[in-house]
C-alpha cells in the first residue's frame, strides 16, 4: 500500500499538472501543430496532377538531391568531429577550455546570414582559404562542397551537446579495470563506450541532419544558387513564392516535409532499437 502511494506521489513531484500540461499542449499547438495544419489546408487547392508534376520536375528533384546529400554528408562528418570535440572537452584539461567550450555554441547564437557571409568570405576564390585551394582545382564556395561546409558549421553543436553529457556520466573506473585486464584502447572503446554512445550519436546526427535540410540563411550566400547544381529546396520554395507560384511552393514544401519526416522516423527507430539492444 505504501509503495503504491509512493509511486503516485512520485508522479506528482511538479504541482499543477493540469495547468502545466495545458500550457504545454497550447505552446506545442501554436508553434508546431497549427503551422503544419495551415500548410496542409493551404494545399487543398492542389491536385494530384500538380503534385505529380512538381515531384517529377527535374529542377525540384535536383534541389532535393542537393539538400539531402549535403545535409547527410555534413551530419555524418559532424558525427565524428562532434564525438572528438566532446571527448576532448570531457576527458582533458587544458588552458582556455572554458572559452573552447563556449565557442562550440557560437552557431546557435550567430545569425545564419552572418555565418553565410563569413563562410563565403573565407572559402571564396579570393578568400583566406579559397585563394590557396582554388588554383589547385578545388572549388569550395559556390559548390556543393561549400554548402556542406556551411551545414557542418551550423550542425556541429547538436552532436557535441548531445554526446557530451553521456561521456560525463560514463565511469572511468570501468575503462581502467578493462585496461588492467589487458584490453586495448580500441577494444575498450568498441565494447564499453560505443554501446552507450550510439543513441546520443544517432540523436545528434538526426538533429544536425534535420537542421541542415531546412537551413537557408547560411547556405544562400555560399551556394551560388545555380539551378540543377547548387540550388537547395528551401531556396526553390522562396523562388516560387517570389514568382507568385503559391501552389508550386506549397507542393515543394509538402514533399520536403514528407521526406524529412520519413527519414527522421527511420533515424528515431534506429535510435530506439540501439537503446533496447544496449540494455540486453
Amino acid at each position: 500500500m505504501s509503495k503504491a502511494i509512493a509511486v503516485r506521489a512520485a508522479g506528482r513531484t511538479l504541482p499543477g499538472f493540469g495547468l502545466t500540461m495545458g500550457y504545454s499542449v497550447l505552446y506545442l499547438s501554436l508553434v508546431v501543430l497549427i503551422p503544419l495544419t495551415a500548410l496542409l489546408f493551404n494545399s487543398t487547392g492542389l491536385t494530384w496532377a500538380t503534385m505529380l508534376e512538381v515531384a517529377t520536375n527535374p529542377r525540384v528533384l535536383a534541389s532535393f538531391q542537393v539538400s539531402f546529400l549535403t545535409a547527410g554528408a555534413a551530419a555524418l562528418i559532424d558525427l565524428f568531429l562532434g564525438l572528438l570535440l566532446a571527448w576532448v572537452l570531457v576527458r582533458y584539461e587544458f588552458p582556455g577550455k572554458r572559452l573552447f567550450d563556449a565557442v562550440i555554441d557560437l552557431p546557435f547564437a550567430l545569425p545564419t546570414a552572418v555565418a553565410g557571409v563569413a563562410l563565403t568570405a573565407i572559402y571564396a576564390g579570393n578568400g583566406w582559404i579559397g585563394q590557396f585551394v582554388e588554383p589547385l582545382g578545388i572549388k569550395l564556395a559556390y559548390s556543393q562542397v561549400g554548402i556542406t561546409l556551411a551545414l557542418m558549421f551550423i550542425g556541429i553543436p547538436f552532436v557535441v551537446r548531445t554526446v557530451q553529457p553521456v561521456l560525463e556520466e560514463l565511469e572511468a573506473e570501468v575503462e581502467e579495470a578493462a585496461a588492467t585486464l589487458g584490453a586495448g584502447r580500441w577494444r575498450i572503446f568498441r565494447t564499453i563506450l560505443l554501446p552507450d554512445l550510439i543513441p546520443p550519436l544517432l540523436t545528434g546526427f538526426a538533429l544536425a541532419f534535420a537542421r541542415g535540410i531546412g537551413e537557408y540563411g547560411s547556405v544562400v550566400f555560399i551556394s551560388g544558387n545555380m539551378p540543377m547544381k547548387t540550388e537547395i529546396a528551401p531556396l526553390l520554395i522562396m523562388s516560387k513564392l517570389e514568382q507568385f507560384d503559391y501552389a508550386g511552393a506549397t507542393a515543394v514544401a509538402l514533399l520536403l516535409l514528407l521526406i524529412s519526416f520519413i527519414l527522421l522516423l527511420i533515424i528515431n527507430s534506429l535510435q530506439r532499437w540501439s537503446r533496447k539492444a544496449g540494455r540486453v
